[in-house]
């Protein structure tokens, strides 16, 4: 089968030059609407493409790739999780899938020192209070916040972007530190003058600032439980733009209203869209709308890099980014 009649079927509305391209190389279904996908939507998308371009919020789990068809062979995902995507079943009914690892890297980590900033200067305050009329001339004690110069902060995942995110905060003056599966390489740990931790537990209770940047997988789901939030300093910020399942989003909403946490900066949510109502009120918080890799040249390089997948693919060679069981 030429790659021209290949059918490609696309979960989201992506950039413009993204599905312009798409529509030249192969018979590309886009979905022009931009309404998510239901679960029967998903099953019978999977049903008829040849190749399927789902996005991060795509639940392709066993229900639905059991609807697959003999001609689907490969799940070029829009985004660099696949936490959404059953790699096991993918696996066993022979569905390659590959992810855009890579292009969001600064974008993320850019978001992230943006809340590093934002939370303990109450920027958001400071809007809300001009909006509201509440400023009426600068007095010594109103309004004050935290510097971030010269703390502590916590990096939970020092992959590409938790790297990213320690030359960012380093730059600003602040002392990295960091967990990790392993400790990452001695050239690298030495210019980001970075000390790791084996022990979450042990980092957590010493931080004035915690970064989680790690992916979710089984074994990161609610990494930040209710007695790990409990061993955080009532001084300390916590930053996530990783995913909101690595939090207990209820605890942390208890932990912050009770004050045992000084505030808080999150770019995503344990069951998004919805959002913890206790978090929505609280003033300490600053909640962003899934903002990480919200740039028109960030998403429209993830697009390239999907479409770099599939021709590789559709050439009969390795896609440059498959994703494997194993990497979870």
């Amino acid at each position: 089968m030429s790659s021209q009649k290949l059918k490609v079927i696309v979960t989201r509305r992506l950039p413009g030059v993204v599905e312009l391209r798409l529509k030249e190389l192969f018979d590309a279904e886009l979905n022009l609407t931009d309404e998510p996908m239901s679960q029967d939507a998903l099953a019978d998308a999977v049903a008829r493409a040849d190749i399927l371009v789902p996005t991060v919020t795509d639940k392709l789990d066993g229900r639905v790739l059991a609807r697959a068809g003999d001609n689907l062979r490969l799940i070029a995902q829009f985004g660099a999780g696949f936490d959404n995507i059953d790699l096991q079943s993918a696996t066993q009914r022979g569905i390659t899938v590959t992810n855009t690892p890579g292009v969001l890297t600064d974008d993320t980590a850019d978001i992230t020192m943006a809340l590093l900033l934002a939370v303990p200067r109450r920027l958001i305050e400071g809007v809300k209070a001009i909006e509201n009329d509440e400023f009426t001339g600068w007095t010594p004690t109103w309004m004050m916040g935290r510097r971030i110069s010269g703390k502590r902060l916590g990096i939970i995942g020092m992959g590409r972007i938790g790297q990213a995110v320690a030359r960012r905060a380093k730059a600003f003056g602040m002392q990295i530190h960091y967990h990790n599966r392993k400790p990452v390489s001695p050239n690298i740990e030495s210019a980001l003058e970075a000390t790791y931790w084996d022990s979450l537990d042990q980092m957590l209770s010493r931080m004035d600032f915690i970064s989680v940047n790690c992916p979710h997988t089984p074994a990161t789901y609610h990494l930040l439980t209710a007695r790990r939030l409990d061993l955080i300093q009532p001084h300390a910020y916590i930053v996530n733009t990783s995913r909101g399942e690595v939090i207990d989003e209820a605890a942390l909403g208890r932990a912050l209203e009770a004050g045992k946490i000084a505030g808080a900066g999150l770019d995503v949510f344990e069951n998004e869209p919805e959002i913890n109502p206790m978090l929505k009120k609280l003033p300490n918080v600053v909640l962003l709308p899934h903002l990480g890799s919200a740039t028109e040249e960030g998403r429209t390089e993830m697009g390239e890099k999907v479409i770099i997948n599939i021709k590789t693919f559709v050439d009969g060679h390795k896609p440059p980014d498959r994703v494997i069981p194993s990497m979870l």
